[in-house]
């Protein structure tokens, strides 16, 4: 078995967000994200047939959920589980540092 990082082998470039699926297994999947200034498109609302348990390790991030007047800003250390099909969206990312979240995906 290896020992992996991660916060090492990021992408250089993103024009878009980088999912990595890092373990998978049942109706289990633990993914990395990096997001950098990305954001979701206008109108545009994940509505995911999974719960998702989502943690924030660098950088920072503003979430809207469904239902709540403001957005959430998360920094590294804050997390929310988002119950399936609890409709939510990202406003925006850090700009200037790479966002890393760890996301577990479960149920179904």
């Amino acid at each position: 078995m290896d020992i992996t990082n991660l916060f090492r082998d990021l992408p250089e470039s993103l024009p878009e967000e980088a999912f990595q699926a890092l373990v998978e297994s049942g109706d289990v999947r633990i993914e990395r994200i990096v997001s950098h200034g990305h954001a979701s498109p206008e109108g545009y609302w994940y509505d995911q047939p999974q719960s998702e348990f989502v943690v924030l390790l660098q950088g920072s991030a503003t979430l809207q959920i469904e239902g709540e007047d403001q957005p959430r800003l998360l920094v590294p250390g804050d997390f929310v589980n988002l119950l399936s099909h609890q409709k939510h969206r990202v406003e925006s990312t850090d700009p200037d540092v790479k966002t890393i979240w760890l996301a577990i995906h479960y149920g179904s």
